[in-house]
Formats: structure tokens, C-alpha cells, sequence
């Protein structure tokens, strides 16, 4: 049938929405009162409103809220290229080329990473990120670690067209400026003129000073850029490196703070050296990290930028003049060992949320960084997964993609209040470098990590491939020592991984399984028929696996007595009941007792706890939201101890 167009002569638009109910949001919530009402939620939460029950607490001190709409009105973000640049400061943003395409290197080889940078430049990259570590023994071959030793930096780029394909460096603290400097003769050796150098130094004494640490001093490092920034327009100095805050745990609130505190430390000192405010401000390059979290990423992107033009306003740099150079690393905190390949989801996420929140260049670490050395067909599934958001997904086609969301500008506006906050907090402890100084800075981060690690560890913030749906099989990935990766310094900022508690677990079942020849083993209870148990043996299973600790299912067992028979049968120590909440009403307490009675160490029940099976000897409880990190180490610890004798094991089980 011919629908006719509306507005054509004769006719008239159907009203399609003619006799349905206005839309409210007094309506939507009374409809989630009642989803929730039937999901078993006390009346009690819903009195006030029933989307507070399904909000998120973040660590910023603020929600995240199921619904946004137009009402309250998020604060006006402007046009991209115009203050306060939340929307970018191109105001074609990168529709004519997608962003830089940024590569990270820090193989130590000088022949090798030749060979590896020369190859990404050839494939699609367009800037190198290239860790460099100081020359040791005596005829300086030797790097420490860091990356490729300082002396043979010119020899590594011999095959790079420096004044094309800009070098970032990353080098360690003390021997920062000895590397800038060979950077620089990098420079001059391929006769490239003082004029078109475009490169970036990469100094960030803070953040050196913060992983050692030490009292940080910015003054010697800015004299040395402000001399040698004076014949080069182009050279980038400083990176305010935010991932510093991140790869510790912190917020997105007190890493983009914590930039931001950084990048004011830089802007004063370079002023301090006699460098012109708008030009320091343009050498400062701020680093942040994306992780899976894809709209947090967007809303910080554009809630930093906005919070650096209030600096540069602030400090009387003209509009024109307050663009934010931004390069976006994918977070070293989300990347997992186990189940590596997972991570290459993660990157293409947080990815994602770098372009769409408008970085002007990205980093995506190989899937298998957290393993050690990425080896080739990592690095060019990293950046093929930039090529193919640019080139096949037409992100950046639109500027600002987000803009408009009524979700997303309340989050950039939240972010911006909290981000601007902590930056004060910083300012008022007397700057950053004071913060580190003192500890207060790594005071606070700790604290939120202390919080993250809770919901880690109850999987309220779950780990794909780790803490949830494990491969209790998997082959780990073998790479050689990476290195960049430097052991933690007592009393240095740390860098943690979400997945770490996790996968120390794993490492204690591995090698226990290489030393004896068997995987540790928890007997599942399963009582009942099938339908009975199959639910919660399929949660026990996957809880299990993610400490590494196999589980057996025997198949329906009836009654207390062919429990007790089937797991005293199996050799194991520990045993997890899992049936349906009426069969435990009927068996769980003798089902408990009885394995007691035959040397089950520990004993658990996949369920909510309860007294009554607690005083039956039911050690602990397996459900939503317990501590599984705590759970499994106990497990864990108990089945990696010797076996004790069987008349231990009676006396234990009598003592129950």
C-alpha cells in the first residue's frame, strides 16, 4: 500500500501517536516501580524515587542516574574551536584525517626497534612514543631499564623522516635531559632544520619524582626546555601525564585534576624561564588514559579541556590561544593477563571513546602488554584497530559525535565539578609537586583504589575472561620481560591492575599444577536433579575458575548419605552444595554435617547465607556480591597445603 507523503496536497500526516498516553517521567517511573516491586526490592527503597535503586555510585561523589533528560539543562559545551573547548579546539576537528595515530616502543635493541618503528611508520602510524633507558658498563651497550640506551637513540631512528613523523620521548627521571638531548642531535645528524622540528622532549619531572619517591623540581628541567625550545617553534617540552593518577587506581576526577595541577606546575616554571605564556602553554602536552569505560572516557576528554581553558583564561592567554594538545593512551590498569586476547575488546572500546571524545592523539597498547615485550601481530592488531575506526568506521567524520547527549553533557559537567575541585584541593596543599611531596596525593588515590578493589574483588565491577567467565584451561601467553616495566619503589606512586588479585590466584594454581601434575579441586555438591542445581553449579563453576580452582560435578546426588559417599570418594577437600533455596530447606543442614563428618575442610553453599547453615558447619557462602577475592585465597590456601592425615581429617570434621 502507498503511504502518501505529509503535506501533500489533499491530505493530512497520520497521528501515529493518537491514542496513547502522554509520556511522562512521573509514568516511566511508575513503571520501574513496578519492574522492580516484581524483582523482589523493598517497598521502603521505592518511596522516594525508584530510579535512585538503579543509579551508579562512582568515586567522584557522584551518581550515575538510569535516565537523563533535558530537564535540568546541562551547562552550554559552545561550537568546537571556541571557548571553553569542550567540544575541541579544531573546529573541523579531525574530519579531514582522524587523529594521530600514535605507536608506542620501548624495545631495548636498537636493531630491533629500527626494525619495529619502521614498520608501524609504513602501516598507518604517524607519531612514535619511544621509551628510552640510560647507558650502563663500560662501553655503554647495556641499557638499564627504560628502553633503548641513550647513546644509540640516532641509530634506532636512522630510518625515520623526523621532520614528518614526530618522536615522543619517555625517559626516565634522572636521565631525562641526557635523552632530550639526544633526541635533538637525532635531529641535527638527519640535518634537520632548528625550524621544522616537531618532535616533543617529554619531560615530566613530577611524575618521575611521584614513582620514586622523591620531592620533585621542576626548575632545572624548565631552564633546559625554555634554552632549548628559544631556536625551535615547533619542539614540544612537557607532557602533564595524568595516567600517573590512573594506572594507581584513582578517579577519573583526580586524574584529569591531577593533569591539570600538572600542566599549571609546567605553565609557571616555563613562564619562571622566560618563556611567553601562550607559547609554554602550547608545549605542554596532557596525557590521559581510556579504558573500557567508553562514556566516563568522552565526558573526561571534554571536561579537561574545558578545565584547562579556565587555567589559561585565568592566567590571561587569549581565547585563541587555549587549545589543549591531548594524547590518549588505553589504560594499563584495565589490561589483563589472563585471557589476553580479551584485551583487544578493551582497547577497541576505549579507542572508540578517545576519538569520539575528540584526543588528538592515541595510543593503543598491543593486547598482550601486560604480558611483557608485544611481539609483532600485537602491535598490528593495535594499530589496525586505530586505522579501521578512522578509515572504515568514519569516526571522526563528525566532530564532537556525543554532543548533545543529554547523558553525556550531565556526566562532562559532573566530571568537570569534580575534576575542577580536586585540581583546587591540589593547588591549595601548595601545588602538585607539594602534594607528592607530603603524600597527599597518593593518600587520595589510595583511597579510591581501596574502593575499587572492594567492588573488584565482588565482582560488582566485573573482569571478562578474569573474575567472570574464566578459561580454567587457558594456555598463559609467553613474552619476553618488557623494558619499560620498572619494579615498584617503597614509597612510589604504584601501578596497579584491576585484574591483579585475580591472576595471582591463577599464578599459585599454575604453578601448583605444574609441580603435582593436577589442578586444585573443589567436589560440587550437586543435590537434586538437574533443573534443581544446574543454576548454581554453573555459578559455582565460574566462581571457582577464577582462582584457578577446577570443579567436579559428579552429576544429581539424592540425600546427605551419597554426599557424604561421593565426596569422601573424591579425595578433595572442600565441597560447595548447590541445589535450589527448597532443597536446602530440606537437606542443606545434614548435607553440611555430613561432610564434616568426612574431613571436609571447607565447606560451602552457593546461596545467601543463613545461621541455621552456618551452625551446621557451613564455612562460608558463594553468591552475588560476596568477597570472591577473599573466598577463593582461603580455598586456595587450603587445598594447596599438604595433605593432612585421615585421622586429622576426622578429628576436624568430629571438632565441626
Amino acid at each position: 500500500m502507498d503511504v502518501p507523503e505529509s503535506g501533500a496536497a489533499g491530505t493530512a500526516a497520520p497521528n501515529l501517536a493518537e491514542g496513547f498516553p502522554a509520556a511522562t517521567r512521573e509514568r516511566w517511573r511508575e513503571l520501574v516501580a513496578g519492574v522492580l516491586r516484581k524483582s523482589g526490592v523493598a517497598e521502603e527503597r521505592l518511596a522516594d524515587t525508584p530510579e535512585s535503586v538503579l543509579a551508579t555510585h562512582g568515586y567522584d561523589g557522584f551518581d550515575i542516574q538510569p535516565l537523563y533528560t533535558a530537564d535540568p539543562p546541562a551547562a552550554d559545551p559552545g561550537y568546537p574551536g571556541l571557548a571553553p573547548f569542550t567540544r575541541g579546539y579544531r573546529p573541523g576537528g579531525g574530519v579531514a584525517g582522524g587523529w594521530d595515530i600514535r605507536a608506542r616502543h620501548t624495545d631495548a635493541d636498537p636493531a630491533e626497534l629500527r626494525r619495529r618503528m619502521h614498520n608501524d611508520l609504513m602501516n598507518g602510524v604517524s607519531s612514535l612514543w619511544v621509551a628510552v633507558g640510560a647507558d650502563t658498563g663500560p662501553e655503554a651497550t647495556e641499557p638499564e631499564p627504560g628502553g633503548v640506551p641513550l647513546s644509540r637513540l640516532g641509530e634506532a631512528l636512522a630510518d625515520v623522516y623526523l621532520d614528518l613523523a614526530p618522536v615522543v620521548l619517555s625517559a626516565p627521571g634522572p636521565h631525562a635531559l641526557d635523552a632530550a638531548t639526544a633526541l635533538l642531535r637525532a635531529h641535527a645528524d638527519a640535518e634537520i632544520p632548528d625550524g621544522r622540528v616537531v618532535s616533543h622532549l617529554g619531560l615530566d619531572p613530577l611524575s618521575a619524582a611521584a614513582l620514586v619517591g622523591e620531592r620533585p623540581d621542576v626548575t632545572d628541567t624548565a631552564r633546559f626546555a625554555a634554552e632549548h625550545a628559544a631556536s625551535r617553534p615547533g619542539l614540544g617540552l612537557f607532557v602533564a601525564d595524568g595516567t600517573l593518577v590512573h594506572d594507581a587506581g584513582g578517579s577519573e576526577a583526580q586524574e584529569i585534576g591531577s593533569a591539570v595541577a600538572a600542566g599549571t606546575a609546567y605553565l609557571r616554571a616555563l613562564a619562571d624561564a622566560g618563556l611567553d605564556l601562550a607559547d609554554a602553554a602550547r608545549r605542554i602536552e596532557f596525557r590521559l588514559a581510556a579504558n573500557a569505560d567508553q562514556f566516563s572516557v568522552i565526558a573526561k576528554l571534554r571536561a579537561v579541556r574545558a578545565m584547562w581553558n579556565q587555567v589559561l583564561e585565568a592566567s590571561g592567554v587569549p581565547a585563541d590561544q587555549r587549545g589543549m594538545s591531548l594524547h590518549v593512551t588505553t589504560s594499563n590498569a584495565m589490561l589483563t593477563r589472563r585471557d589476553p586476547h580479551v584485551n583487544m575488546l578493551r582497547t577497541t572500546v576505549a579507542c572508540f571513546a578517545a576519538g569520539v571524545g575528540g584526543a588528538d592523539a592515541v595510543t593503543v597498547a598491543p593486547f598482550d602488554s601486560a604480558v611483557g615485550l608485544p611481539d609483532d601481530f600485537a602491535r598490528r592488531i593495535a594499530r589496525n584497530t586505530q586505522s579501521l575506526l578512522i578509515e572504515e568506521s568514519h569516526l571522526a567524520r563528525v566532530v564532537d559525535p556525543a554532543g548533545g547527549s543529554f547523558y553525556v553533557e550531565a556526566l562532562t559537567r559532573d566530571l568537570y565539578g569534580a575534576g575542577w575541585g580536586f585540581f583546587q584541593e591540589l593547588e591549595r596543599a601548595g601545588g602538585i609537586g607539594a602534594a607528592i611531596a607530603h603524600g597527599e596525593l597518593r593518600a587520595a588515590v589510595d583511597q579510591v583504589w581501596d574502593r575499587r578493589r572492594h567492588d573488584l574483588a565482588r565482582r560488582t565491577a566485573p573482569l571478562t575472561g578474569v573474575s567472570e567467565f574464566p578459561d580454567p584451561h587457558e594456555k598463559p601467553l609467553v613474552r619476553a620481560p618488557d623494558p619499560a616495566r620498572r619494579a615498584p619503589v617503597h614509597g612510589g606512586f604504584p601501578a596497579r591492575r584491576y585484574a591483579q588479585d585475580y591472576e595471582s590466584l591463577r599464578d599459585r594454581s599454575d604453578a601448583h599444577t605444574a609441580a603435582t601434575g593436577h589442578r586444585p579441586a573443589a567436589f560440587l555438591v550437586t543435590l537434586g536433579p538437574v533443573a534443581a542445581h544446574t543454576a548454581r553449579a554453573s555459578f559455582a563453576t565460574n566462581l571457582l575458575a577464577a582462582g584457578g580452582i577446577e570443579a567436579k560435578d559428579p552429576g544429581p546426588i539424592d540425600d546427605p548419605a551419597s554426599a557424604a559417599r561421593a565426596f569422601a570418594d573424591s579425595g578433595s577437600r572442600v565441597a560447595v552444595i548447590c541445589s535450589s533455596d527448597r532443597l536446602y530447606g530440606e537437606h542443606a543442614e545434614d548435607v553440611a554435617r555430613a561432610l564434616k563428618g568426612v574431613g571436609a575442610r571447607r565447606v560451602l553453599l552457593a546461596g545467601a547465607p543463613r545461621d541455621s547453615y552456618r551452625e551446621a558447619g557451613v564455612d562460608a557462602f558463594a553468591h552475588r556480591g560476596c568477597d570472591a577475592v577473599a573466598l577463593l585465597t582461603d580455598l586456595v590456601d587450603v587445598l594447596l597445603t599438604d595433605p593432612p592425615t585421615a585421622a586429622n581429617d576426622s578429628t576436624q570434621g568430629a571438632r565441626a
